[in-house]
């Protein structure tokens, strides 16, 4: 996930279907964020560089740095200050939602039915070549080209429905605080544990106003429920990020060599392990951990409270905002030591 100077911002979930998921070495989904972030000043142009760039190079390949082979589709999340879309893949075809209204969310399937605004031009006639569709009925690329029974999307149990629950209970009224409770929710599996624990989190808030900047929220640390969403704004001459820049190998690292994944560096940044060791603290040492955890929170209030006043005043201070989030970073490892 990410976001770019224009206010684009992109997120991808893995998805599964009936297309095998190539092995061989391609593009992946983080790569396509990436990319669509560099290249974009829209969200429909974002789309376009996806897709552009799934036809000419493909998707797959290992997105773990081990021997044990990880491969998936991707969907992903675009938004702007004005539209947001769908887009989600199978291989190199893909279907596009843009959405109207209403709250949308991706999870780990194809979640986009009979509403398809943009899409590859052979979608349907590789579904009706491998037998996956009729021809006759309505085509429901969900449905079509993964197992979801897309009737029942929204009500059984999993993360995809669990977060459209929660984002629907919100509706025309979800705030910046109320979107990091959503992330930060553990029963509903949006916050994952375990061995794919919720790496990092990320909030934006996009004005329509254009004289208004876009906030957006990261945490840079594992767990929203035990982090800090920082504030961040894109101006000129910003301070550099280097307490929450991962390390580089150069020529040596391990993913630039063949084979690849012999060896695993150490990535983690300064503030990931300042955290890592204050979540220990949190679960080890129960009045320790509960005081680390109430200052946390209320350094992120004071934030946002920050945040709300420059949208309701308009006033923003580039002086200031060049060290916002390398500041909150600051404060926030003075917490943790």
């Amino acid at each position: 996930m990410g976001a770019n100077e224009h206010g684009v911002c992109i997120g991808n979930e893995a998805v599964w279907g009936r297309e095998e998921v190539c092995d061989s070495e391609a593009l992946l989904g983080m790569d396509l964020v990436r990319l669509g972030l560099e290249r974009a000043d829209t969200a429909e142009k974002a789309l376009t560089v996806i897709v552009d760039l799934l036809e000419k190079y493909g998707q797959g390949g290992n997105c773990m740095e081990s021997h044990m082979t990880f491969t998936y589709h991707n969907s992903f999340l675009i938004a702007d200050r004005k539209e947001a879309w769908v887009l989600e893949t199978s291989g190199k075809y893909w279907a596009a939602e843009k959405v109207e209204g209403g709250v949308r969310n991706i999870s780990n399937q194809l979640s986009i039915t009979t509403k398809i605004d943009r899409e590859h031009p052979k979608l349907k006639e590789y579904a009706k070549t491998n037998g996956w569709w009729d021809g006759k009925k309505e085509f429901d690329f969900a449905a079509t080209y993964s197992y979801v029974n897309t009737a029942r999307m929204t009500t059984t149990r999993g993360r995809y429905c669990e977060g459209y629950k929660l984002l629907n209970k919100h509706k025309g009224s979800i705030t910046s605080e109320i979107m990091m409770e959503i992330l930060r929710d553990k029963e509903s599996g949006i916050n994952m544990e375990g061995g794919f624990m919720t790496t990092g989190s990320m909030v934006s808030v996009l004005p329509q106003q254009p004289d208004l900047p876009c906030i957006h929220y990261f945490t840079g640390t594992p767990d929203p429920a035990r982090s800090v969403f920082k504030p961040f704004i894109f101006v000129p001459d910003i301070t550099q990020l280097l307490k929450t820049m991962s390390p580089t190998f150069g020529p040596d690292d391990p993913v630039k060599k063949q084979p690849r994944f012999q060896s695993k560096p150490d990535r983690r940044h300064e503030l990931y392990k300042k955290h890592e060791s204050a979540a220990v603290v949190m679960e080890t040492n129960e009045g320790k951990g509960k005081e680390m955890l109430k200052e946390i929170q209320k350094l992120e209030k004071q934030k946002i409270s920050q945040m709300e006043s420059i949208l309701q005043n308009g006033c923003l201070d580039v002086n200031q905002v060049v060290k916002l989030f390398s500041q909150c970073v600051e404060e926030e490892l003075k917490i943790y030591s």
